[in-house]
């Protein structure tokens, strides 16, 4: 007797969890009925990327190169998956060698970027890089899997908290990747991953008041509609690219603070 087949149902990642969008949407994309996420969807993975952060960024860099590591072994164990949903296996192995690659900077940031600065008088004075906090990423079209890793890794490795608009007319293999960031170490909310139209998402991740930076590198034609929005409350605006790989393309989603101490104390 012949079994029905059991379709994947591909849904958005927000908060460590699965949902549906709760407007109850879906659009076609790739042959497949995805959910697509609604401006309420956009302020719940917001809010779980706020709640996440402070896990996140208060870990030791080490930790954190380590979960990425995780991660990257994650992808590497579904690579075959990965292929199918993207332009072949060869994307897959550069995406896994980018999170490898991002995860060995992860403890080594503030040697490169901090300093010890000279002054005049008794004191140390100290920069070192932080979080700038939720960064919403509006990855690029294609390539589906490393465009989308090329600019939400950068961003995890500093500390920072995502949410991510995937590619809208190729968001499977995002979907994939969200459920590698499931059964990999990641806290939950720390990667938010959104599906649907961006001439309807972006806007509202621009103008959400609770977003510190904004990657348009996926944005195109709505750069300067997104960028106006930005500028309500003065949010990081990072124009990347889809193959970036950088040291400073984490240092974009870095703030620096410098630390006065009086010497002898």
């Amino acid at each position: 007797m012949s079994r029905l087949p059991v379709k994947k149902t591909y849904k958005l990642f927000i908060g460590g969890a699965f949902p549906r969008s709760e407007s109850g949407r879906t659009y076609e994309a790739e042959e497949q009925n995805v959910a697509r996420a609604s401006r309420k969807d956009v302020r719940d993975a917001v809010r779980a990327a706020r709640t996440a952060l402070p896990k996140w960024a208060g870990m030791t860099a080490y930790n954190r190169g380590q979960v990425l590591y995780r991660l990257a072994e994650m992808v590497e164990a579904r690579a075959a998956e990965f292929a199918e949903l993207s332009t072949g296996r060869d994307e897959v192995e550069r995406t896994v060698d980018r999170i490898v690659w991002y995860a060995g900077w992860a403890d080594k940031l503030a040697q490169v970027l901090g300093s010890s600065n000279p002054v005049a008088g008794p004191y140390f004075n100290f920069t070192v890089p932080e979080p700038t906090g939720v960064v919403a990423v509006i990855a690029p079209e294609d390539p589906p899997l490393l465009g989308l890793v090329s600019r939400v890794i950068p961003a995890l490795t500093g500390g920072n908290s995502v949410v991510a608009l995937a590619s809208e007319t190729r968001p499977l293999a995002a979907i994939e990747l969200a459920e590698a960031v499931a059964s990999s170490d990641v806290p939950g909310g720390d990667v938010n991953l959104l599906a649907g139209r961006r001439d309807e998402l972006a806007p509202w991740l621009a103008s959400h008041m609770d977003v510190n930076a904004l990657d348009l590198t996926g944005a195109d034609g709505q750069s300067p509609e997104l960028e106006r929005a930005a500028a309500d409350n003065v949010k990081r605006v990072v124009r990347g690219t889809a193959d970036g790989q950088s040291p400073w393309e984490i240092a974009s989603f870095l703030e620096l603070k410098t630390v006065w101490h009086p010497v002898g104390q």
